[in-house]
Order: C-alpha cells, then sequence, then structure tokens
C-alpha cells in the first residue's frame, strides 16, 4: 500500500510540510519580507524519508500552492533555487536575488534532484 503524502501550509510555523501518512516528514520554512513576498531560506527532509523524492514533492507543492495564492517568492534555499531553475511553475511570479543563484550554483545538490536528500536536517 502506497504512503499518502500530502503538502500542507502551516501558517503557525511559518512553513509549508510533506506530510507522509501522518507524519511530518519535512518542510520548506518562509517569512514574508518588507514587500510582503515569501522568502524561502531553508528547507528540509527527515533522512528517515530520504530517497523518496520528497524534497521536490515539497518544493513543487509549495510553489503551486503560492502562485494560487498570487504570492511572490524569494528563493533562498539553495535547494529551492535549483528546483525553480529546472521547473516551471505556472503563474509563480520570482524575485531571484543573484547571491543566492551563485550560493545555489556551488551548492553540491546536483546528485540530490531530482529527490530531496541532503536538504536539511531535521530541527523540528
Amino acid at each position: 500500500m502506497a504512503d499518502e503524502v500530502r503538502i500542507v501550509r502551516n501558517d503557525d510555523k511559518h512553513r509549508y510540510e510533506v506530510i507522509v501518512d501522518d507524519t511530518v516528514a519535512g518542510f520548506a520554512e518562509f517569512e514574508a519580507d518588507a514587500e510582503g513576498r515569501l522568502v524561502f531560506p531553508h528547507t528540509e527532509i527527515d533522512p528517515a524519508f530520504g530517497g523518496r523524492g520528497l524534497g521536490s514533492t515539497l518544493v513543487g507543492g509549495a510553489m503551486a500552492d503560492v502562485a494560487a495564492r498570487g504570492e511572490t517568492v524569494v528563493p533562498v534555499c539553495p535547494f529551492v533555487v535549483k528546483y525553480l531553475q529546472k521547473h516551471e511553475v505556472p503563474g509563480l511570479e520570482v524575485r531571484w536575488r543573484p547571491r543566492d543563484v551563485e550560493t545555489a550554483d556551488a551548492a553540491p545538490l546536483e546528485d540530490r534532484l531530482p529527490g530531496d536528500e541532503g536538504v536539511g536536517t531535521m530541527r523540528g
């Protein structure tokens, strides 16, 4: 039987969560900047859920939801930057910061895409 995977926005914790069955398997944090744009600084997947592509599922679902809400994304997390460089998200407005693109380009994430593993360790 396949696991049930859902992406939910948790405004109280300022993050999107990937839920596997009833367990939070990872999250992508966001914070609103002075202009109301959503800055995504960090993404984590619990190592117990590694190897399933949950990072890409999480970021893809989060970006689709942000687009549907008409919000703007500022990708800072290298994983989010890499995801958005490789995937078109219809209706998503992205504000790139050159230094974050440079950081993502130097990050050793290529071998992890389109998966997710190594995007961070669980902080809670």
